[in-house]
């Protein structure tokens, strides 16, 4: 039989923990440790609610029976010569929709506009340092899509938790550390995941299937209910069968495309705020109760949610030890986001503090249909660029926290990790006043939700715009097939179905298994 048992002990003791065969004898009363054929851990957790931190841990024992061998989650077989798939984006949706893709038989065909890892790593240089953004290579558009070099947090709300752990057996498969697998907040960290990247575009490539840079979807041709080719890069027309689109969520050209086709694109709600960025001391006193220990403990994250005159303000992808990244598509517009590398050992932490926004907010951009929600973000960016005069390109809007709070200048600011630069701005006056407001509001209910948090030594960037897609592109609920033609999949963040590399990846997997079944 298959046993589970739990264990909630000070992280202290944790060192000095019994075997697991020792552990599962003692909880499941079995005597006979012959009995009992294998048990590991399968979970791990803090609990630091108390100035006593516990660890929880999670342990799955096999008692007279031996555990089945487990094959590894994607099966890479020659696929060079099998009925093909084309997918547009090679992020997580679109490079875990090719895995499956050979792993059901078919030969997956892939598009980035992009460029691979090892090249994308120079524009992003050159966003730092010289304030150049490439619209084809940036921290949103490459190999591995946006979470490539914006951390790699594997954390999600999912409830298919079977989909979930095939994820992170996956990304184990392709050189991911196994405690992955185990971790309640799993993150690989982006000094690592450009190698699993690479790992898995290879094993793609050998088994028979197609990773093209360079390529970027330019027209999509139909008739009636289905796609008969697409465009790439305006000069290169290919027949399709079933098309994944799977471009993120800033593509906008891609939204703009179908808008122009009569494809039908769904305005949707989405959420922006800021960037705020403390101490990671200060952090770890707040959350471990000023009983930080480097050797046991991880940097602290935190996770907030309040409620404003009735409308949510979150904290969004927290990186601890991180840095802030600028995360601009296009020249003249400012978008930060965070990041943190695998040992989250640098000496701020930062959090997006993001407002829902939602239809009514966009009300004055009603003219452009379906695209209003995503006018008014583009809006909001470019807002935050002209804020600076004679802007060179990312220097970014900020301002102290209290400031901000109390609606006064910054006359200077803390040391920040935004590596191209920030400058003191009413940021207060720059954001919509209605996402001011709240973000007032919400900073001050934080700082009497953690005491310390609400400090002048805290300070804010703007803007943090692109947590999630502000349009959805409507598919079958049943069958995940565009409502409009009949062999267009679309899926993961860009669709408004996923949030985050794991959900993205599981949406892209889905679609793959519609196609499969079908022939």
């Amino acid at each position: 039989m298959v046993k589970q048992f739990d264990i909630n002990i000070p992280i202290e003791a944790e060192a000095t923990l019994a075997s697991p065969t020792q552990l599962a004898s003692k909880n499941l009363r079995v005597k006979d440790l012959s009995r009992i054929k294998s048990c590991k851990l399968i979970k791990r957790s803090l609990d630091a609610r108390k100035p006593e931190i516990k660890v929880n841990l999670r342990y799955e024992a096999y008692v007279d029976e031996i555990p089945v061998q487990e094959s590894l989650p994607f099966d890479l077989k020659d696929v060079s010569q099998a009925k093909y798939i084309h997918i547009i984006g090679a992020g997580p949706a679109g490079l875990f929709a090719a895995l499956e893709a050979i792993h059901q038989g078919l030969k997956p065909i892939v598009f980035e506009r992009g460029k691979d890892v090892k090249a994308r790593r120079r524009d992003l240089a050159k966003i730092n340092k010289e304030h150049v953004v490439n619209p084809e290579s940036n921290y949103c558009f490459g190999e591995g899509g946006a979470g490539t070099y914006s951390d790699g947090k594997l954390y999600t709300r999912s409830k298919k938790r079977g989909d979930v752990n095939r994820i992170l057996e996956g990304l184990v498969q392709f050189g991911a550390n196994e405690n992955i697998t185990i971790e309640a907040h799993p993150h690989i960290g982006t000094n690592k995941l450009p190698q699993i990247i690479v790992a898995i575009r290879e094993a793609i490539i050998e088994s028979g299937g197609e990773v093209h840079f360079g390529k970027k979807l330019t027209n999509i041709l139909y008739k009636k209910e289905a796609i008969q080719s697409i465009e790439i890069n305006d000069n290169e027309q290919i027949e399709v069968d079933h098309l994944i689109l799977a471009t993120g969520h800033s593509a906008r050209d891609i939204f703009e495309l179908l808008h122009a086709q009569n494809i039908e694109i769904k305005a949707k709600p989405f959420a922006l705020g800021v960037r705020v960025e403390h101490a990671q001391e200060l952090i770890n006193q707040i959350q471990y109760h000023s009983n930080f220990d480097n050797e046991l403990l991880p940097p602290a994250a935190y996770k907030i949610v309040k409620q404003v005159n009735g409308k949510g303000v979150y904290s969004f992808c927290m990186c601890p030890g991180g840095i802030i990244a600028p995360c601009a598509t296009a020249p003249n517009e400012i978008v930060t986001n965070g990041w943190s590398p695998s040992r989250r050992n640098n000496p701020f932490a930062n959090s997006g503090i993001v407002v829902t926004i939602e239809e009514e907010d966009w009300a004055a951009f009603k003219k452009y249909g379906e695209l209003a929600a995503l006018k008014f973000q583009e809006d909001v960016e470019h807002k935050m660029f002209q804020s600076i005069p004679n802007n060179p390109g990312q220097l970014a809007p900020a301002q102290r926290l209290v400031d901000f709070v109390q609606g006064r200048a910054s006359k200077d600011l803390p040391k920040c990790s935004y590596q191209p630069g920030i400058v003191p701005t009413r940021l207060d006056q720059v954001l919509p006043s209605f996402v001011a407001k709240r973000l007032r509001k919400a900073f001050d209910l934080f700082g009497k939700s953690m005491k310390g948090y609400l400090t002048n030594e805290a300070v804010i960037v703007g803007v943090e715009s692109r947590t999630s897609s502000p349009v959805s592109i409507p598919r079958d609920r049943e069958n995940m097939q565009h409502t409009q033609l009949n062999n267009l999949y679309p899926v993961g963040e860009g669709a408004g179905y996923a949030g985050g590399i794991v959900s993205a990846a599981i949406d892209g997997m889905k679609a793959v298994e519609k196609i499969a079944a079908l022939k």
